[in-house]
Order: structure tokens, then sequence, then C-alpha cells
């Protein structure tokens, strides 16, 4: 089956993903997205349990396989069996990346170490994506994108000062971990043009997060400062915070710098605050944050949303709705830039996702198809690109392997 990838920017590169749930597979989809051919495999009885994750299953069908699984190829293969374990082996021998999110030590125990499978293919980047990385002390324990955003610190950091710590919303952690796998599989792609050989890429989960922390670690060692949860405010920068509109909406502005704050005051018909001396400077507007987020509280609550927005704009004053999917679906600037995509599924009709991010001005991804059926593309992996015979297929699916 092809699925025109051929003018996308990686189209010269396969990639074998092992990996199952999102960590590993989210680096295999960003890998697709900009026309790397991956071929995903997955146990033969149940695949991935993606397939099966999600809150809403119309048709009983998950809506977050279509996502997270789109522009892959699916084929069956038991990783546990050695016949399984060859497959995988001839596979890398034509292939530029495998990619995995298992346990370290896994695929040692299944003789498909990076050592091993250079005997195979020197030049393969092997690319792992786990809780804690190959190395030290936690490297064997289970370890989920939870535990990692709690370890890397922002769990600590996110929710209001007087509540438990809070989860974002989504799986940032497992997304975080899989986009800098991403990132490490092309930057040990460009090095292997160079040296003429694949490397490991260790992504742990908890030091992507930890990536992310901005100034953290010198605030507490060389300052003495524990960053603390503070709710939807930024210590000590003013105004930027959520404000409640008249018709009960709610709006974000930040306006904490000078100019900007200058500007607020125009819109507000306040000029006099931006010289007033509790509000005058940056440092001034973080010691009165709390009377001056009432103040400007006040003023919002007088006006609708989409009279207000739409005031502050053209003041120059960065302000926008905190969006909700339906408000992204009715939203013109999502769909000039076409931020949204619709794709064909055959149970589901137009499946709508997120199109693919960066953009590239010359050779932009795309989304080609959504998530395959289980072992859609066996034929195309065994029979076509590795030459097995119908006779080798029967064989194999008879032992439980495909």
């Amino acid at each position: 089956m092809s699925d025109d990838r051929e003018a996308l920017p990686l189209a010269d590169v396969r990639v074998v993903e092992l990996g199952q749930l999102l960590a590993g597979p989210f680096c295999g989809q960003l890998l697709g997205d900009f026309g790397a051919e991956v071929i995903k495999l997955e146990d033969p009885d149940k695949g991935d349990p993606m397939r099966q994750w999600g809150r809403e299953k119309p048709y009983g069908i998950s809506l977050w396989w279509p996502v997270v699984a789109r522009n892959k190829k699916s084929a069956t293969c038991n990783l546990r069996t050695r016949e399984g374990q060859e497959l995988v082996r001839r596979l890398v021998a034509r292939s530029d990346v495998l990619v995995e999110n298992f346990r370290p030590g896994t695929l040692e125990r299944w003789g498909l170490g990076p050592e091993q499978l250079w005997e195979v293919n020197p030049r393969l980047v092997v690319t792992r994506v786990t809780g804690y990385g190959q190395s030290g002390p936690y490297a064997p324990r289970a370890g989920f994108g939870s535990i990692g955003e709690a370890m890397g610190g922002i769990r600590y950091v996110t929710g209001e000062p007087d509540r438990a710590p809070s989860r974002a919303g989504i799986s940032l952690g497992d997304a975080l971990a899989a986009t800098f796998a991403a990132l490490g599989t092309l930057v040990a792609l460009h090095a292997r043009q160079r040296s003429g050989r694949g490397q490991v890429v260790d992504s742990a989960i908890y030091e992507a997060v930890l990536a992310l922390m901005e100034s953290l670690l010198p605030e507490w060692e060389l300052a003495g400062y524990q960053r603390e949860r503070t709710g939807s405010v930024l210590p000590n920068v003013a105004p930027s915070n959520v404000y409640p509109t008249g018709d009960g909406d709610m709006i974000l502005i930040a306006a904490n710098q000078d100019t900007v704050f200058r500007r607020l005051t125009v819109v507000m018909g306040r000029p006099e605050l931006a010289d007033d001396e509790r509000y005058a400077t940056h440092g001034a507007r973080g010691a009165h944050m709390a009377e001056l987020d009432e103040l400007v509280a006040r003023w919002t609550a007088t006006h609708q949303a989409d009279e207000l927005l739409p005031l502050l704009h053209e003041g120059g004053v960065p302000a926008g709705r905190i969006f909700r999917a339906r408000d992204m679906f009715a939203d013109p600037h999502f769909a000039a830039r076409e931020a949204i995509v619709r794709v064909a599924h055959p149970e589901l009709g137009q499946v709508p996702m997120q199109n693919v991010f960066p953009r590239l001005s010359a050779t932009p991804g795309r989304v080609r198809h959504p998530g395959p059926e289980l072992g859609e593309h066996n034929d195309d992996v065994y029979r076509e690109l590795l030459g097995l015979s119908d006779a080798d297929l029967a064989k194999l699916a008879d032992l439980g392997v495909i």
C-alpha cells in the first residue's frame, strides 16, 4: 500500500516501532508525520493497549488510536518468541531506526539489545524511552509518565497553592519524553552521516520534564528559593491572570510589561494607573499583585467577552479565551492555519485531529491515514519487504508469531 509519502522530508527513513501505550508510539507518530515509514510491531492477540484506551469509544473504537498511530503500518509480531525476534533482526537490517519503550534490559533478554542489533546493522539508531533512563539506580523500576512528572518537578508546581499537586490534564511526561526522543533520533541520524554508525538515544521521562523546569535548580541552590504552586498567576508578575467577564466567561490577560500595562490602562479608561507608584514598575505591580488583579477583574466583569476582547486586541494588549475543543473548531485562526484536519476512517467517517507540527515551508508533514487495523500491513512488511513466502507466513501464523 502506498500512502503517498515520497515527497515528505523523512521519506528515506524506515522506523521499526516496538513500543506501546504512549511514550514510544508518540515518538513514532512524530517521525511518521514527516514521512518516515513507521512499521509498528504489535502483539498478535491484542495489539497496542492504546487501541482500547480513551474515555469516549463510539462504535467501541478508541478515539486516541487514530491519532497516535496515524501514518504507521501495523504488523503483528510476538517478540517473546525466537521466531519473532528473528523477524525483528531481519527488519532492522533494512531499517534506520528502532524505537522502543520497554523497561531497561527487556530487549537484551530477547537478544535484541543495541550491541546485538548493530551486528546486523551498524548504522541503526536505537531510540529508547523509559521512565528513568538506561542507567542509574532507578533504571530497572517500572516508570509511567505520572511518576516522571512528579520526579521531574512539574507536578509539585502545578495546581492551587492550598491543594495537592495537580495533573496537567494530558499525558505531559510521556509526550515530552517522546518529543525529545524524536529530536534525539533526528540528531543521531544527522551524526550518522559523518560517522557512518548508529547510536543509542536515551530519553527518560523525568529528564524530559526536568528540561522544562526553567531556573528551578539555580533558584534553590544559589538563592534558596523553592518554587511553589501559584494557581493561575505568575508570582510577582502582574497583571497576568484569568479574569471574569460579565457574561460568565473567562479571559486571560497578560499585561505585565511596563509598556503593555500602560496600554491596558488606556483601554480601561484609567491611564493614571500607569503612573501610580503602586503600579508604575514591574516590581511595584508584583508587590501589589492581589489588589491590581482585583482592580482589573472589577473592570472586566463589566464587559461581555465578545465586546472586551476586541478592545484589548485593538489596544495591543495580549488577551484571549481559554479554549476548549468546541472553541478550537469554531475559531477562524485555527481554520485559516488548518490546525485541525479531518482524516477518513473506515468506521468512524471523518476523524478530526490536530495537524502536523511544526510547519515546514517547503516540505511540510502530512496526515496521510489514521491508525491502522491490527496486522493490516502484514503482507506489506513480511511478504514484500522481507520476501517471506505463503508457506513461511502460514507457519509463523500457526506458531502464534504473527
